[in-house]
């Protein structure tokens, strides 16, 4: 009972706040559960925690509106995104088939990719994929399902890091740079080489795509781009200096949330800022974004190693033992690295009527040192998200609307995938 008077609250004090940009309820919310939060509240740095909550009520006509409340929000202040900056990759790759406009192009061609520059590597296959042979079609899956990094690292080489750049200057992400693979160690020049790609239509080549170089730098002004006191080096030796993340990828929280809400409501935008995918690429992303990963056939995942909760954090905290709920589906995209657990969340349950949007990121790395595999994911991070996702579906619960939303768009038959 005191717990549901609480939820009364702070529903109310949301009402309250509904005509301006809010930073205190979810503060308030955190502190009014010590018992899941107190760790995080009480840390010296607040596990670097950062928090976008967005509501969303639909008029009589079912067109969303939204209003958000952050917690700690701030652009300048870094954290490494890891694997979220594969989402807007995998729609530039998709924008640029059809931007390309070849024919016989599609995102089934045969993607063949080869070596120009050092560090670079050749695919000419894909054993997960129906075929044997790699795709766009298949990375992107690959990326939706289980966040493979090897799928990210073939779409950053087809779309190029300057035209990835560009297109995050148009939709603008301005607080976000894409300008490395990731889990290859790449850095440096390698990082500005692109391979060249060929595609084929049963044997035939519809398309080349030359190697390619980016000569463009992406500065940007960021606080906390050095952190802890040491890190492990490429040979596995202890360097006692901090890290430097001067290099790395930026992808803040609210660029995130602007990306999948773009994806998931392009009604509301303005027509020049719809991405440039067609109806059939934005079911295919839906569909295999809020799948779980033992669900689909090709590509296989299997236990122990996949689990159907695995890279949902917000709600189940990606834990292997979870008790999925029927009617609730997850469209999202998680990251974790260097300490760091993040997921970029819509959250929709069909049954009772309820959606919303949660981005958050959290780190610990209590002994400070980088690459050392020593992160207190487990037991910091992902419970965590775990609660905050939790929690905030329990106040949407509660929460009243005055037009119940029409979720069919969101509604997939997950069965016999191929």
């Amino acid at each position: 009972m005191k717990r549901y008077c609480t939820l009364l609250l702070l529903l109310a004090s949301m009402t309250s706040f509904a005509q301006q940009p809010d930073t205190v309820f979810l503060k308030k919310l955190l502190q009014s559960h010590p018992e899941q939060f107190s760790g995080i509240l009480n840390h010296p740095t607040q596990n670097e925690v950062q928090i976008l909550y967005t509501q969303i009520d639909r008029d009589k006509n079912n067109v969303p509106h939204f209003k958000s409340y952050s917690y700690r929000l701030n652009a300048k202040h870094y954290f490494y995104p890891a694997s979220t900056v594969k989402l807007p990759t995998a729609i530039f790759a998709l924008e640029k088939l059809n931007e390309l406009r070849v024919n016989g192009l599609t995102k089934q061609s045969v993607m063949i990719t080869d070596s120009a520059f050092a560090g670079q590597t050749q695919v000419k296959t894909d054993t997960s994929s129906v075929d044997g042979l790699p795709s766009i079609e298949n990375y992107i899956k690959k990326i939706l399902l289980v966040s493979d990094n090897d799928a990210f690292n073939r779409l950053y080489e087809f779309v190029g890091r300057e035209e990835i750049n560009q297109k995050l200057k148009k939709y603008h992400l301005n607080d976000t740079r894409i300008i490395g693979r990731l889990a290859v160690g790449d850095a440096g020049e390698s990082t500005r080489h692109t391979n060249s790609i060929d595609f084929f239509n049963n044997s035939k080549l519809v398309y080349h795509k030359p190697a390619l170089y980016d000569s463009i730098d992406y500065p940007m002004q960021l606080e906390n781009l050095i952190q802890g006191k040491a890190y492990m080096d490429s040979s596995n030796r202890l360097v006692n200096k901090p890290f430097n993340f001067s290099q790395k990828n930026v992808y803040s929280i609210a660029d995130q949330q602007q990306v999948l809400k773009r994806l998931l409501f392009p009604e509301a935008f303005p027509k020049e800022q719809h991405y440039n995918i067609t109806p059939a690429d934005y079911q295919f992303i839906y569909h295999y974004m809020s799948m779980f990963p033992t669900e689909n056939i090709k590509p296989t995942y299997n236990r122990p190693e996949y689990f159907p909760a695995y890279c949902k954090f917000l709600f189940y905290g990606g834990d292997s033992t979870a008790i999925i709920q029927p009617n609730i589906r997850i469209f999202n995209k998680v990251g974790d690295s260097y300490g760091y657990d993040i997921d970029n969340a819509y959250i929709v349950d069909f049954k009772n009527k309820v959606e919303f949007m949660l981005t958050a990121v959290v780190q610990s790395n209590e002994d400070g040192i980088y690459n050392d595999n020593k992160y207190e994911y487990a037991t910091v991070c992902l419970p965590f998200l775990k609660n905050l996702g939790q929690l905030i579906y329990q106040l949407e619960l509660q929460r009243p609307k005055n037009h119940l939303p029409d979720l069919t768009k969101f509604k997939f038959n997950y069965k016999q995938v191929k």
